[in-house]
């Protein structure tokens, strides 16, 4: 993970360079996924390579906040059908479909605790997504259906979507001959490689079913991978080797150095939320210090008391009339919060949508 910091790292000046509209965008540093090959559609052909973004996770794999995540626990499995070139009145109409099944005691205004049931049900979704979507690549590299794969034949499968040959590949790896491969793609090997081993469940045989491959490519749906994903995104920030974060630490620039005020004001941000978010949500003791446990408490996808404060912050975004409920006047309102898309008119006739 080391190094796919550093790659993002020397690419954040140019980065800031594209001003602070471009930040609006979401747009994630570079990482793993950019050794990815995509098709002509823009999909992945085969996803066999661990997803830098985790639907549902407060934070990327690389460390960084994740600036969907409201939405993403929001929306669940609708989250593509809110698109900013859709019909206003559509997307309204979604969006009241939604209030209607959050508001589980129907008495017209959503509570605490509805929206922590609902933001539930919603990670729920993109753990089964997951599940589905885990199927398909695991048969990408398990050509022989035998129902588990080697290290070895995982290699040869992510060395060929990389553009190398196939079969010359595998007969190299099987006759231990040097594959040489570039620096980069040596280093995202060698950490893949680790990553594998940490999936292998005791007893370790070197091998990965589906079970244990949906944890290599989602941690989220192992205690252990999740262990594994806090430690690594831990080693990544912390400065003095204490195996703990300090605020400064957390909030710290990756090493660069800023020339003008766009990169600046990018800057600016990147410490505000994140020192917002370490003061607020992850020292859940407010010692000013995160261990590891802390951490991954906050990185625990069905953390019901994580879940419950994310409904009370909701909640509070679009809380108006400040009675610790949600109308859906209000969240009409708030729509580009909640799905990422803007509705036009929102209050008019809010009503008549029952």
């Amino acid at each position: 993970m080391a190094v796919l910091r550093q790659v993002w790292c020397r690419s954040l000046l140019v980065g800031a360079m594209l001003g602070y509209a471009l930040l609006q965008t979401n747009a994630r540093p570079a990482n793993i996924s950019a050794l990815k090959e995509k098709s002509a559609n823009g999909k992945d052909e085969n996803e066999i390579l661990p997803p830098d973004h985790l639907n549902g996770l407060k934070m990327e794999m690389d460390g960084h906040l994740n600036k969907d995540f409201h939405q993403e626990v929001f929306l669940g499995k609708d989250m593509e059908e809110f698109d900013e070139d859709s019909e206003p009145r559509r997307n309204r109409k979604k969006l009241v479909d939604i209030f209607t099944k959050v508001d589980f005691n129907k008495d017209k205004s959503v509570s605490a605790k509805e929206m922590q049931r609902w933001i539930m049900e919603k990670t729920e979704e993109h753990f089964q997504e997951a599940v589905r979507e885990n199927k398909l690549s695991f048969r990408a590299v398990d050509p022989d259906g035998d129902g588990h794969v080697t290290w070895d034949e995982y290699r040869v499968k992510f060395l060929a979507s990389k553009g190398l040959n196939e079969k010359e590949v595998a007969e190299k790896i099987k006759n231990n001959e040097d594959l040489k491969v570039d620096e980069e793609t040596q280093e995202v090997l060698e950490s893949l490689k680790d990553r594998w081993f940490q999936a292998d469940n005791p007893p370790a045989d070197q091998l990965l079913n589906e079970e244990e491959f949906l944890s290599f490519l989602h941690p989220e749906h192992s205690r252990g991978m999740l262990k594994y994903m806090v430690k690594e995104i831990v080693r990544d920030l912390d400065q003095d080797g204490d195996k703990k974060l300090t605020l400064s630490e957390f909030i710290s620039l990756p090493v660069g150095t800023v020339e003008n005020q766009q990169a600046q004001d990018i800057d600016d941000d990147w410490v505000r939320e994140r020192k917002k978010e370490f003061q607020d949500v992850i020292d859940a003791d407010g010692d000013g210090i995160v261990t590891m446990e802390e951490l991954e408490e906050y990185m625990d996808p069905m953390n019901e008391y994580n879940a419950l404060n994310e409904a009370k912050q909701m909640i509070a975004v679009a809380d108006e009339n400040q009675n610790n409920n949600l109308e859906l006047e209000e969240i009409l309102k708030y729509s580009e919060y909640f799905t990422g898309s803007k509705l036009m008119d929102y209050a008019r006739n809010v009503h008549e949508e029952f």
